[in-house]
């Protein structure tokens, strides 16, 4: 899913004054869970995700991710969902630089305490190609269970070497790529209504 938003951004020239795109499937993924792992509708083996991918400027970023967790808000309220933010950090083993770490963390972090609600850090917890916010919600039984997630990616543009015209226009600049996911995979969500009403 991330590649295929990928190469449709790269399919033609981009300019700053399109961003940010914001491109969403409902794609098909597949995990080949440790044995014993699997568990009803919340712990399968092929799901649905609400699988998105936002690509701006680094200077988007910000508002960006303020917007997905405004989102998020909004339909987990509907469902009369609770739910715990955490901002998971740079992991030992990472790609890129410390200085593009350093700045996603803190863009995070900022977005985090503008949106006003309480969140909890998890260091270390962070994909290893950028920091995330992970989202976990509480089915009836008060068993916690991640399922949106923001996740800031700098690598993935530049292995696919994605750009877009600054307002320089004899520049090009690479894309900031959050993906995000509100609902997560689709059947786990159905088993945590199930429970919940």
């Amino acid at each position: 899913n991330c590649p295929g938003h990928c190469l449709m951004f790269q399919r033609r020239v981009r300019s700053y004054k399109e961003l940010p795109i914001r491109l969403g499937d409902f794609g098909v993924l597949h995990r080949n869970e440790a044995s014993g792992a699997l568990s009803g509708l919340t712990r399968v083996r092929r799901f649905q995700q609400d699988d998105a991918h936002i690509f701006c400027t680094k200077e988007q970023v910000g508002e960006e991710v303020k917007g997905v967790l405004g989102f998020v808000d909004y339909v987990y309220t509907k469902f009369g969902f609770t739910y715990e933010l955490k901002l998971s950090t740079r992991p030992e083993k990472y790609l890129g630089d410390s200085e593009t770490w350093d700045r996603a963390e803190e863009d995070l972090e900022k977005a985090l305490k503008e949106f006003g609600k309480p969140y909890l850090e998890n260091k270390g917890d962070g994909a290893f190609y950028g920091p995330k916010i992970d989202i976990t919600v509480s089915d009836a039984m008060k068993r916690k269970f991640q399922c949106a997630t923001l996740q800031l990616d700098f690598q993935l543009p530049a292995c696919f070497q994605l750009e877009y015209t600054a307002k320089d226009e004899g520049k090009m600049e690479r894309p900031v790529m959050i993906h995000r996911a509100v609902l997560g995979s689709v059947e786990r969500m159905f088993a945590i209504l199930l429970e919940h009403y």
